[in-house]
């Protein structure tokens, strides 16, 4: 075990400077000069060089890159190339709504896609099973932009139970407000998520169903249910384990639109602002701890998995 976990440690570390260096390198194709834009439309070429000269985009691309790796090894991911704020520190503000944004779409996604997929798989013959499967193929299909405004559109417009937009100036002082303000994209994201999560969940289940200590226990005087409950679910419980790996990615791709969607100050929103002012460093320093929080998740998720499956450890001790 402590071999896996070592290897998986090396490759995400592998995987981070790649990253990294994807990242470094194309942005730099982007069309657009971050120097024109801190200068000015009337600025002359002069002015804009001189810009160019004080931020240091005149070196050489690759001394850049290693500039900023060795930035990064001192955990400093470099100040904005408009305001000169540090990045890690805006990071950190826009993270206070982008992180429990997360957080509450996937508590919102693992609360109905569980036991929705199993429900659907234990009744896969009747009417419940068909409409769960159905309704989870759709809503799997629905783009989140559209299912978010549909949501406005009810529980915001029609209900008035929801603000629309917005997020409170007090910020987590205001703990009801800021929940309440989060709650409606948590829901666009969590729905469209579920859906997709209730898809590998109902597979799972119908999986275990068919297994031989399922079959068995249900032959003991189970019903197929409660063997599936007691028998089964720690198989279920593995396979949402190793998509949940898969979904994060899906709830950030879903959080830099939902956030543009509702106006919510996070870091998807300030990704896309910042993407527009050409501003390089933020940009790559965003996309970086993006593709950072992506990587690990895999990483614990491939390492939980091999804790949890003890098939797995016998199969490493035998080779």
């Amino acid at each position: 075990m402590t071999r896996f976990i070592l290897t998986r440690l090396v490759l995400l570390l592998v995987g981070l400077l790649a990253a990294s260096a994807l990242i470094f390198f194309t942005i730099r194709v982007l069309p657009g000069d971050v120097a024109q834009v801190i200068a000015g439309t009337d600025a002359t070429p002069e002015a804009v060089a001189a810009i160019r000269e004080q931020l240091g985009l005149g070196q050489p691309v690759l001394l850049q890159y290693l500039d900023w790796i060795g930035g990064l090894l001192r955990g400093d991911l470099g100040n904005s190339l408009i305001t000169g704020t540090p990045v890690a520190s805006e990071l950190a503000q826009k993270a206070q709504v982008t992180v429990p944004l997360g957080i509450m779409a996937l508590v919102i996604a693992l609360a109905f896609s569980v036991p929705l997929g199993v429900l659907a798989a234990v009744r896969r013959t009747r009417a419940t099973g068909v409409v769960i499967s159905f309704a989870s193929q759709g809503l799997a299909a629905v783009p989140v932009v559209w299912a978010g405004m549909m949501l406005v559109l009810l529980f915001a417009v029609v209900l008035g139970w929801l603000p629309a937009q917005g997020f409170p100036r007090a910020g987590w002082n205001d703990p009801l407000a800021a929940i309440r303000a989060l709650l409606l994209p948590a829901l666009t994201i969590g729905v469209v998520e579920g859906a997709v999560l209730l898809r590998f969940v109902r597979s799972a289940a119908l999986d275990a169903i068919g297994q031989d200590y399922v079959r068995t226990a249900a032959a003991k005087g189970l019903t197929r249910s409660q063997a599936l409950i007691r028998h089964g679910l720690p198989n279920v419980a593995l396979s949402v384990v190793t998509v949940l790996g898969l979904q994060i990615a899906g709830l950030i791709v879903g959080s830099v639109i939902i956030e543009q969607l509702f106006t919510l100050p996070g870091i998807g929103r300030m990704l896309v602002a910042d993407v527009g002012n050409r501003d390089l460093v933020k940009v790559q320093g965003e996309l970086l701890v993006l593709t950072g929080v992506v990587l690990v998740i895999g990483a614990v998720v491939d390492v939980v998995h091999r804790l949890a499956d003890p098939r797995l450890r016998e199969r490493e001790r035998t080779t």
